[in-house]
C-alpha cells in the first residue's frame, strides 16, 4: 500500500535538494534518482481514476506525473504527449486530477508549439480554475525567449493583478537560468508592483522568487538591491530570502561535491 503521506514527504524534500542541484551537472544523475524512487509507485497507482479512490490517491497521482516529468521519465514524458494531443485536438479530454500535471510536463519540452497550444486553451475558457492552472506554468520552460514572452503576459490585461505574482513565479520555478531571468525582471519592475502591492502578501511573494538562489554572488545581488529599493512591508521576506541563500550556499559548499560522488557510487 502506497502512503500518500509518506511519498509526498520524500517528495518534498527531494524537490528541496533539486533545486540546488538544478544548476550543477550531478542533476542528471539526481534526475535519475528520482525516476528510480517513484516510477514504480505511478504503476502501482496508475494513471486512470479509479472507483475506489479518495481525494489523497488524485493528489499522489498528480505529484507522482510532476515529479517524473521533471525528471525526465520517458514513459511520463510520452504518456502526457499522448494525452495533451488528444486533449488539443478536441479528443479524450485530461482528467482534471492530472492536468495540470501534463501541462507542466509538456510545457517542458521548450517548444513554441507546445506553448501556442497552451496558450490558446488558456484564451478559450472562461474557468478561472483552467486557466490559473495554465498561467502558472506557461514559464516553467528551458526556452529563455517563451519565459520573456510569459514575464510580460503576466503584466498584461489578460492576466487578473493579483494572479501576476504567481505567474511571474512560475518563470523562477524553471530552473537556475528561469530564476536569473525572473530576478532581473523583477528589479525593472520592482516601482510597478511596489504600487500595486505594497503591504500585502503578494509583494512577499515576488521577493520570495530569489529564496531558491545557491550563491553568495546572488545574495550579495539581493541584498544590494533591496538596502537601496526599500520595502518596508517586505523587510521580513526579504531577511527570510537572504538567510535561505546563505543556508543553501554554505551546504553546496560543505556538502556538494560530496553529494555528487555518493550520485556516481549509485551507479546514476
Amino acid at each position: 500500500v502506497v502512503s500518500t503521506q509518506s511519498t509526498g514527504s520524500i517528495n518534498g524534500n527531494l524537490s528541496e535538494l533539486g533545486s540546488l542541484f538544478s544548476h550543477l551537472p550531478c542533476f542528471t544523475q539526481f534526475k535519475a534518482m528520482r525516476r528510480r524512487i517513484f516510477s514504480r509507485i505511478l504503476e502501482e497507482v496508475g494513471w486512470e481514476k479509479r472507483a475506489t479512490d479518495g481525494h489523497t490517491d488524485s493528489l499522489l497521482r498528480n505529484m507522482l506525473v510532476t515529479t517524473l516529468g521533471k525528471s525526465d521519465d520517458e514513459q511520463v514524458l510520452a504518456k502526457c504527449h499522448e494525452l495533451f494531443n488528444q486533449h488539443v485536438s478536441g479528443g479524450k479530454q485530461i482528467e482534471a486530477d492530472i492536468r495540470g500535471a501534463v501541462y507542466l510536463t509538456v510545457r517542458q519540452d521548450g517548444k513554441e508549439e507546445t506553448y501556442r497550444h497552451l496558450l490558446d486553451l488558456f484564451k478559450k475558457t472562461d474557468l478561472h480554475e483552467e486557466r490559473d492552472r495554465i498561467q502558472r506554468i506557461l514559464g516553467n520552460g528551458p526556452n529563455a525567449q517563451l519565459r520573456t514572452e510569459t514575464l510580460d503576459f503576466a503584466m498584461s490585461d489578460t492576466v487578473r493583478s493579483n494572479d501576476t505574482p504567481f505567474v511571474i513565479h512560475g518563470v523562477a520555478n524553471s530552473g537556475a537560468e528561469g530564476r536569473d531571468q525572473t530576478w532581473a525582471f523583477v528589479q525593472e519592475k520592482f516601482p510597478v508592483f511596489k504600487e500595486r502591492y505594497s503591504g500585502g502578501f503578494l509583494f512577499t511573494r515576488l521577493v520570495q522568487v530569489t529564496s531558491n538562489f545557491t550563491s553568495m554572488e546572488q545574495y550579495k545581488s539581493v541584498e544590494s538591491f533591496f538596502a537601496e529599493n526599500k520595502a518596508p512591508s517586505a523587510e521580513r521576506a526579504v531577511k527570510q530570502s537572504l538567510e535561505s541563500i546563505k543556508l543553501r550556499a554554505a551546504w553546496l559548499d560543505r556538502d556538494g561535491e560530496s553529494v555528487a560522488q555518493w550520485f556516481t557510487q549509485q551507479g546514476l
